[in-house]
This record gives structure tokens, C-alpha cells and sequence, in this order.
């Protein structure tokens, strides 16, 4: 009796032995299913992050090239006024920054906003609009096209000193010995390379001074923190006006003239603001020169002198921060939101040409400012000559 009760009844065995296979099975197939699965999202994943690389690669080459371009002719038309006597003036350096900004948001706007200025994106990321991780990609670029382009400038405007030419400074400024005097169009005009300006020398201050070709000096009748609240409040301008410009929702810039109204905005800030410090605004517009110059002979004064170096580098990152602060809180908040803006803006527009099919819509932001990244194009693989210009709005 007491063997046949330890019995196990064979209904009862069965089922263990089917449920025991039953699971084995499960475990095989979802194994398999689940390596299955990890072998088509391998070469998925590995695909999207060569195209992040390639993107990031793309916004560094944009960033490198649109500052490049706009260091060329804003360091150029310097070298003008510096050593070209009339060919030069202050209106012209203002002229050749601003519309060197202008064709650096054609060329990058695009691809990666042409920010050309590292506290406009520093603005951007602090503000959440745009990843950390971009950043440092963004800042490289700008500074190796500033740097490079100080180079070029040296290159073009740098010669040696004939010895007739290369007098000690003590002479008067007005020897004809010391000038290079020639007549053009019944002008009188006094040319000079940079190493002729000098007498051969290589000269941070004073009244032959050509290291301010490439970056700015404090003024004497300015001190370092009435420097550094002028570079504050000029940057803040510059940020406060830009997102005006870009924002579609307020009274932005017609499509497709951000590019010259931004330019137009930099040539304004220098003419009313440019004279106390020479409005850097921009730490990728100073420093990489700056750089330049004590490698390039100049030494290690462009760094000592009155202690100057660091204020173009803070006080913009700060200034540009203030004002879109200020956008944000006094303006862009105070916006209505849910107005039918683009239906009134079409009402209100008065058209000179006959009726076209509508072009995509163009989104700004200049060197400066992106802030809605959803409004840039996803795929950056191609570019063609119409397609618009997407620099996003703050």
C-alpha cells in the first residue's frame, strides 16, 4: 500500500515533463528572437551615430568656414584704416565686419546657424536650446577660422622693411623718408605694410602700433571694468536685437534678408558702441588672434598690456546671456500666444510681384542665435542653391 500511494499518477507526470519543455522552449526561443533582433538594430545603431559624427563634422566645417570668411574682411578692413591712410577709415571697419557677418550667414546659416561667435553659443546651449556636446564643436571651428584667417591677413599685409624705410621711430611721422607717399586719383596717400608702419618693429602700443590689427586694446581714456560694462552692454544689444530679428513670432526680418539685417545690426553696434573698446562681442573674434600675434613676433605683451586679454572673452559670454534673459522675460513672454500671426502678416503685406508658388519658409538666427533646434533640417546630406537658409529662431 504504502509504495503504491508514493506513486505518481501518470496524468501528473506528463504535465511536469510538458510544462519543463514548454520552458526550455521559451527560453531558446525568445534568446534567439531577442539576438535575432539585436543583429538588425546593430547595424541600425552604428548607422545613426555615423551620421551624428558626420553632422557634427558638418556644423564644425560650417562654423570654420563662415567665421573665416567674416575674420578676413572685418581683419582686412582694420589693416586698411591701420596702415592704408585714406583707404582706410573706422566706418570702414564697421562696414567690413558687419557685411563679413552677412555672408558668413549665407554661407553656414543652413547647416549650423552660422553662430561665428562663441557667446552666442554659449546663449544657446545655457538656454537649453541647443546639447553641451555640441558646444565645444561649434567653438573649435570658430576659433581655428579666426586664427587662420589672422594669418592670412599677416601674410597679405606683411613685407619686409627696406632699409631706407626702416628709421628709428624717433623721427617726425611726417619725414617723407618714412612714408611711402603716392598719388592716386590727384589723392595724397600714405601707405604702409605692417612691418613699414613700424620701422620694422613689431609694435603692441603707441601711435605705431599694429598688434590692434588683429585684436582689440583698451583705449587710454577707458579702465578695465568700464571696459569690461561696455563689452557687457554691447554684446547684450547685439543678442537682445538678434532674437528680435529671428523670432517669427513677433516682427521678425522679411523672409530671406536676415542675413543683410543682422549685418546691417553689426555695422549700427560699431558706429554708436565701437569706440570705448573696440565692441569684441565675440571671445572667437579676440582671442585666436590674439594668440596669433604672440606667436607671429609680437610677444607676450598682447596678453600684459593693462591686463586686457580676458574681458573680450567674459564680458560678451555674460553680456550675451543678459540679453537673452531680457528678450525672453520682457519681450517674448509678453507676446499673445495663438494669434493667427502669419494669416495677419499676409494680409498686411503688399506684394510688387506677380503671384509665385510659395517658397519653404526661411528661419533665422545669425551668428547667433538657435534656440528652436527642431526648426533646422534634420538631413544635412545635401545643399543646393534653393534651398533656404534655416537659422533657428531663439
Amino acid at each position: 500500500m504504502g509504495s503504491a500511494a508514493a506513486k505518481v499518477p501518470t496524468g501528473a507526470l506528463k504535465a511536469r515533463r510538458h510544462w519543463h519543455t514548454f520552458r526550455l522552449s521559451f527560453r531558446y526561443h525568445h534568446h534567439h528572437h531577442h539576438h535575432h533582433h539585436s543583429k538588425i538594430l546593430s547595424p541600425v545603431v552604428t548607422k545613426v551615430k555615423v551620421m551624428r559624427e558626420m553632422m557634427m563634422v558638418r556644423m564644425f566645417l560650417a562654423e570654420f568656414i563662415s567665421t573665416y570668411v567674416m575674420m578676413v574682411f572685418g581683419l582686412g578692413s582694420v589693416a586698411h584704416m591701420v596702415l592704408g591712410g585714406t583707404y582706410g577709415s573706422f566706418l570702414g571697419v564697421n562696414l567690413g565686419f558687419g557685411f563679413g557677418v552677412t555672408m558668413g550667414v549665407h554661407l553656414a546659416g543652413s547647416i549650423s546657424g552660422a553662430h561665428m561667435n562663441a557667446a552666442i553659443t554659449f546663449t544657446t546651449c545655457a538656454m537649453g536650446r541647443m546639447s553641451w556636446k555640441k558646444f565645444p564643436v561649434y567653438v573649435l571651428g570658430q576659433c581655428l577660422g579666426s586664427f587662420l584667417a589672422a594669418a592670412t591677413i599677416f601674410c597679405l599685409f606683411y613685407s619686409e622693411c627696406p632699409a631706407r624705410r626702416c628709421l628709428p621711430l624717433a623721427l617726425p611721422a611726417s619725414s617723407e623718408i618714412r612714408a611711402d607717399l603716392t598719388f592716386i586719383s590727384g589723392l595724397h596717400v600714405s601707405t604702409a605694410s605692417i612691418m613699414e608702419h613700424a620701422s620694422g618693429q613689431l609694435v603692441v602700443t603707441g601711435p605705431h602700433a599694429t598688434a590692434g590689427i588683429f585684436a582689440t586694446y583698451l583705449p587710454g581714456h577707458m579702465t578695465l571694468w568700464r571696459g569690461f560694462l561696455d563689452e557687457v552692454v554691447v554684446t547684450a544689444m547685439l543678442q537682445l536685437c538678434l532674437l528680435a530679428i529671428t523670432d517669427k513670432r513677433n516682427n521678425p526680418a522679411r523672409q530671406g534678408t536676415e542675413p543683410e539685417v543682422i549685418g546691417i545690426l553689426v555695422v549700427i553696434l560699431g558706429i554708436s558702441l565701437g569706440m570705448n573698446s573696440g565692441y569684441a562681442i565675440n571671445p572667437s573674434r579676440d582671442l585666436p588672434p590674439r594668440f596669433f600675434t604672440l606667436i607671429a613676433g609680437w610677444g607676450t605683451e598682447v596678453f600684459r598690456d593693462r591686463n586686457w586679454w580676458w574681458v573680450p572673452v567674459v564680458a560678451p559670454m555674460l553680456g550675451a546671456y543678459l540679453g537673452g534673459l531680457i528678450y525672453i522675460i520682457f519681450i517674448s513672454s509678453c507676446i499673445p500666444r495663438g494669434l493667427p500671426a502669419e494669416r495677419s502678416k499676409e494680409d498686411h503685406r503688399i506684394s510688387m510681384l506677380p503671384k509665385t508658388p510659395t517658397q519653404p519658409a526661411m528661419t533665422s538666427s545669425l551668428t547667433p542665435v538657435s534656440v528652436y533646434p527642431d526648426n533646422r533640417p534634420t538631413t544635412l546630406a545635401s545643399t543646393s542653391a534653393n534651398d533656404p537658409i534655416h537659422l533657428e529662431p531663439f
